[in-house]
């Protein structure tokens, strides 16, 4: 990276970053180019060098969520896709150590991140981003576990909920919990290991 490209590249994490502390206060709709700009420490001029309208800015800021989240896994050596038809069947499964630990560290290293994705999934269109994941990741899974097609969409939606709620529980406590717990917490009732019954 020349340095040209380094400070246009930190010019747009700036009003990323600027992006990310408005939508910790307001609806994005009601985010000015002048408030991001006012934020960013940037001219007006400097962000129509970079963007035609907040909306741009706001599909670059979900690209640098998405990115920052998938180079945990990357760190840890784990590839979140892999070759799902030939693998063992055993690989397929996400709730393990492996998968949660590196989710969770993203979530507590970037809570602030986070909680915007979440406050603002839909206008973040975070939605296509999971239809291409349930598209290339989850279907092909679930059709190795013979699960109906028509049962997808149900299957998906009681583990991502599950999971979601476990870690805003956490997120909201302010990921002071240890991570090993969070996770055992999760692997546990995925796979039945609570017994409820005492």
């Amino acid at each position: 990276m020349n340095k040209n490209e380094s400070k246009y590249f930190n010019t747009a994490v700036k009003m990323d970053m600027a992006l990310i502390a408005l939508l910790e206060k307001k609806e994005f709709e009601y985010i000015s180019v002048k408030e991001i700009c006012v934020a960013a420490g940037v001219n007006r001029s400097t962000f129509y060098l970079h963007y035609e309208n907040t909306s741009d800015l706001l599909k670059e800021t979900t690209r640098y969520i998405i990115d920052r989240h998938f180079s945990y896994y990357k760190e840890n050596g784990k590839k979140p896709s892999l070759c799902l038809e030939s693998c063992k069947k055993e690989e397929l499964l996400f709730i393990t150590d492996e998968y949660l630990t590196p989710y969770l560290m993203f979530i507590k290293e970037n809570q602030r991140l986070f909680k915007v994705a979440v406050k603002e999934f839909h206008s973040m269109n975070m939605g296509e981003v999971y239809g291409k994941m349930f598209e290339q990741i989850f279907t092909p899974i679930l059709a190795r576990f013979c699960v109906p097609e028509a049962e997808h969409a149900y299957v998906m939606k009681f583990y991502l909920t599950g999971v979601l709620g476990v870690v805003m529980e956490w997120l909201n406590g302010g990921c002071t919990d240890d991570m090993r717990t969070v996770v055992k917490v999760i692997t546990d009732c995925i796979m039945g290991k609570r017994d409820i019954n005492g």
